[in-house]
């Protein structure tokens, strides 16, 4: 089967076509977005404001807004507890199966790549559902590859239906589906659905995904509007910043979460912040490298651009680091993780997708949040 379209704006055979007017704002605006032109003065009138326009988050986000960290956190600080309090709730991903069919040249996962592909069966999710359950967590989020032959809907749906019983918040970061493909889902028991662009740079987009479903760019990227029509309680947003230059992929993604907001007021909307790896933080040659003070200075900018929107930090990052972002901005950690198919049982199924920084376990993080002067929460959500 060929997976590989002309461009990757052009659809494959089955994917649904749907509204790409925010997609095209989005674009619009990051074409325009030119973060050198901001000076001290403008990153000043943007943290006078009691509300962010689109304008000041172009600022905050901008070189000149470097000096101001200090300032920016205070704020987002201020913000994070006044929308969330002291709360941070703690998760834990699983992932079910490796098997994609997308050649993507900076994932562990590319359909090319020589490493152990696994898959779980029930009975072996199970097993990883009762020993993440048996540590106190309540919130699990379901990964699989790329692969609908591999990982196919139904196969989802009966993982999310078993997950039902052991915790009462579910996520899924799959691939792409339709409209009614989410409603499915979301009648088995999901909650929310995280889809991360990778790069909002169309030309670096299609450098870098070379063939596969992830090739096509809109219907990536339309992914979160399907799962809200689908009935999804909330989506993620995110980039991988680095792939491409992250001060104009963190402003796209902080567009395309906001306005799809505000065609879903109900939605719950978060953000995600991975970052390329490896990563070097101390490296001096890249100007466009993200180091953690960058990293710090994205999830400031959601923050006081979204002061209702979670942000998650994941295990990607040391721990030192994510410890302080929950003091700051962050609102959901992930705790125990295991990145191989499987591994909270006995042994791994399948290889990891990368490698992780902080390996502690749900004890350690949650006595790690207390540490900070904040509350772990296991349980946000009541599921009747």
């Amino acid at each position: 089967m060929n997976l590989t379209t002309p461009d990757c704006m052009t659809y494959m055979e089955g994917m649904e076509k749907t509204d790409t007017r925010i997609m095209d704002r989005v674009l619009a605006l990051m074409e325009e977005y030119d973060y050198d032109s901001y000076t001290a003065k403008d990153v000043e009138h943007a943290l006078s404001q009691e509300e962010i326009s689109l304008s000041d988050y172009g600022a905050l986000l901008s070189p000149a807004a470097l000096p101001y960290l200090e300032q920016m956190a205070v704020r987002g600080q201020y913000e994070t507890r006044r929308n969330f309090g002291n709360a941070v709730c703690l998760f834990t991903p699983l992932y079910i199966a490796n098997y994609c069919e997308n050649n993507c040249v900076y994932c562990g996962y590319n359909c090319k790549n020589k490493i152990h592909r696994a898959k779980l069966t029930m009975e072996e999710i199970e097993k990883e559902y009762k020993n993440i359950a048996a540590t106190g967590l309540q919130e699990i989020l379901l990964l699989t590859g790329e692969s609908r032959h591999m990982s196919d809907v139904p196969y989802i749906g009966d993982a999310v239906k078993l997950a039902t019983k052991y915790f009462t918040t579910i996520g899924i970061e799959i691939y792409p589906l339709n409209t009614d493909e989410y409603a499915y889902l979301r009648q088995c028991g999901a909650d929310f659905v995280s889809v991360y662009q990778e790069t909002y740079n169309t030309k670096k987009y299609e450098e870098v995904h070379l063939s596969g479903h992830k090739r096509v760019f809109p219907y990536r990227f339309n992914a979160q509007e399907r799962a809200l029509k689908g009935g999804m309680r909330g989506a993620g947003f995110g980039a991988l910043l680095g792939l491409s230059d992250f001060r104009k992929d963190a402003y796209a993604v902080g567009l395309h979460a906001y306005f799809v907001q505000q065609a879903y007021p109900h939605a719950e909307i978060s953000f995600s912040v991975p970052r390329l790896r490896p990563y070097i933080n101390n490296a001096e040659e890249n100007p466009k490298d993200v180091h953690e003070t960058q990293l710090l200075q994205v999830m400031l900018s959601y923050r006081l651009l979204m002061p209702y929107a979670g942000i998650t930090i994941s295990t990607r990052e040391r721990s030192g680091f994510r410890d302080n972002v929950i003091n700051l901005c962050a609102t959901k950690i992930s705790a125990g993780v295991k990145v191989s198919v499987g591994g909270h049982d006995e042994e791994k199924k399948g290889d990891e997708q990368f490698e992780i920084s902080d390996p502690r376990n749900v004890e350690e993080v949650h006595q790690a949040i207390l540490a900070q002067g904040m509350q772990p929460v296991y349980t946000n959500y009541i599921r009747v």
